[in-house]
């Protein structure tokens, strides 16, 4: 990859992603500001260390994840995180024009019939990704931006068991970080993530202890259980 000049901020610089991204780009100009430096629920700091910075772009992967279960239980740490955290980075970067690459979910589709390309209607499956998608309101509304609809997760498989009647899209961190520069200046909305495959299948490459488990049993008949998406865009990046 060749070194790129141009200053990248990453929000969330001590979050899972950013640091397989520091790790395998050691070549690029990037910056991991932690939550004292840039406080995402602070305008003022934002802009702040933006114009200390004057980055080029911003990569938003700053956010509330895991356990899915804390977007249940603490609705106002969800949206204060997710939404008015990314509306404040939208903000800041509207007001300097700085290009803003955000990280969204493959959880805003329905996930009932699978194959799902970036023109087809979004219907969030739990709070999680209602909180992404009022995310990407916010982004969407400044056009100096890219949002990445992403299936991503660590290297190796952390979890204990994954489902056996999944069929998701998704990539390693390191598939990511490697192809950022590929991707950094394109607009509008890309899904992101790798071959269509069951979890299950997925997760036994790199974690041959992992447990296969029903999501049909374990979260009942509504779950959806088709929810890979179409990556023929990325894939057309990437040549």
């Amino acid at each position: 990859m060749k070194a790129l000049t141009k200053k990248i901020v990453i929000t969330g610089g001590d979050g899972r992603f950013a640091k397989t991204l520091k790790k395998n780009n050691k070549n690029l100009n990037l910056f991991f500001p932690d939550k004292k430096e840039l406080n995402i629920l602070s305008i003022k700091s934002i802009e702040k260390y933006l114009k200390k910075i004057k980055p080029k772009y911003v990569l938003h992967a700053a956010g509330l994840s895991r356990p899915m279960k804390i977007h249940e239980k603490n609705i106002s740490k969800s949206i204060l995180i997710n939404i008015i955290g990314t509306s404040n980075i939208v903000r800041a970067c509207a007001k300097k024009n700085i290009k803003l690459i955000y990280f969204s979910t493959n959880y805003v589709y329905p996930g009932t019939k699978g194959n799902y390309s970036e023109d087809d209607p979004v219907l969030p499956i739990n709070n999680y990704a209602i909180s992404k998608l009022g995310g990407e309101c916010a982004v969407q509304m400044y056009k100096n931006s890219l949002i990445l609809r992403i299936c991503m997760t660590e290297k190796p498989f952390v979890h204990k068991v994954a489902f056996n009647d999944v069929e998701m899209n998704f990539m390693f961190h390191e598939d990511l970080a490697k192809n950022l520069l590929k991707l950094i200046n394109k607009k509008g909305i890309i899904n992101i993530g790798g071959p269509k495959q069951i979890v299950y299948k997925f997760a036994k490459q790199t974690n041959n202890k992992v447990r296969p488990i029903s999501a049909k049993k374990m979260l009942g008949k509504k779950f959806p259980l088709k929810q890979s998406m179409n990556i023929k865009k990325y894939l057309k990046v990437l040549v």
